[in-house]
């Protein structure tokens, strides 16, 4: 699931995402209950794995999306719980950062896909 939209922005991190079920391991895993929205990422996405993404081109409706890396967790995420920060440096918690290759509006429960292989 994704919300927001974007347009015609500048740079390699125009855009920062996490996924679901990384954020749902991370919290097991620190015995926590945040909100996803404590990451401060732009999109929340479901279904797909953002580790080892860079280079690939994902799909939101219209919208293409270059991830361009991975978001590293800053001191943040360790005040908004003891021990998150430590538990995101590995396989890419902290999710991944992209540039719009081509903008459009986004909806949620707009498919999200990878456009090609690694």
């Amino acid at each position: 699931m994704v919300a927001g939209g974007f347009g015609d922005l500048g740079g390699r991190r125009q855009v920062t995402l996490i996924s679901s079920e990384r954020w749902a391991e991370l919290m097991r895993d620190l015995g926590a209950n945040l909100p996803p929205s404590a990451r401060r990422a732009n999109l929340l996405i479901a279904g797909l794995d953002l580790q080892d993404s860079r280079g690939r081109i994902l799909r939101i409706g219209p919208t293409r999306l270059l991830i361009n890396g991975e978001t590293r967790p800053c001191e943040q995420m360790e005040a908004a719980h003891a021990g998150l920060q430590a538990l995101m440096r590995d396989r890419w918690g902290g999710g991944a950062f992209a540039e719009v290759v081509d903008g459009g509006e986004i909806h949620v429960g707009q498919p999200v896909q990878w456009e090609n292989e690694p």
